[in-house]
């Protein structure tokens, strides 16, 4: 699931496949990300996870590092 996500965030979102990014990396701080950016993430997460995240949800807190990401599902799945 991990590395599912890393490669969608760098091919799609930072839009740099060979990228670098590490799992505690801020994907807000550093600007790679935008807010606008989360609905596309989620919508790749419930089609490939089958994990939904309602609108209150879907933050920047929530899903600041991949590291997040991965609990934030993980914890959806085990519900």
């Amino acid at each position: 699931m991990r590395e599912q996500l890393r490669e969608y965030i760098t091919v799609h979102m930072i839009k740099d496949k060979k990228y670098p990014l590490k799992d505690d990396e801020d994907l807000f701080k550093n600007g790679l990300v935008d807010s606008f950016s989360l609905t596309e993430l989620a919508v790749f997460i419930e089609e490939k996870f089958g994990v939904f995240f309602p609108d209150p949800e879907l933050t920047v807190a929530n899903m600041r590092t991949l590291d997040h990401i991965v609990r934030n599902i993980e914890a959806k799945q085990a519900q």
